[in-house]
């Protein structure tokens, strides 16, 4: 049965990577007493994609990167733009907003914390 990660390209598993890592950080932080697990992957690709990130996330932060990651892997555009400055916004109501707050909470901590090296990682 074919899977919407068939079309994993380089591209779009550093998006991936990007967003797992920022959303593991936010969650971290900021939902330090909300029980959490480890991040289910199914898919082999997706699992060689964040094998190095210790995703341990709170259901709310889980379904987010799940959301996150369906819509990048179904963007229709070719090559896919930041979503930031895509014309279509393609995430539901209340995600893309969701996920703007982590990717700024997420850099600045970074930032704060002196790790630009992951910062730096994560970026290129």
């Amino acid at each position: 049965m074919p899977t919407i990660f068939e079309k994993l390209d380089d591209k779009k598993a550093k998006d991936i990577k990007v967003l797992g890592g920022f959303v593991s950080i936010y969650c971290r932080e900021n939902h330090r007493t909300v029980e959490k697990s480890t991040f289910p992957i199914k898919d082999e690709r997706l699992r060689q994609v964040l094998e190095k990130e210790k995703l341990v996330l709170c259901p709310e932060c889980s379904k987010l990167l799940n959301h996150g990651i369906a819509k990048l892997m179904l963007c229709p555009l070719d090559p896919k733009p930041m979503c930031k400055k895509c014309q279509t916004h393609c995430y539901a109501p209340g995600y893309r907003q969701k996920v703007r707050e982590v990717m700024r909470f997420s850099g600045s901590y970074l930032i704060k914390h002196g790790r630009l090296d992951l910062l730096i990682h994560y970026k290129f």
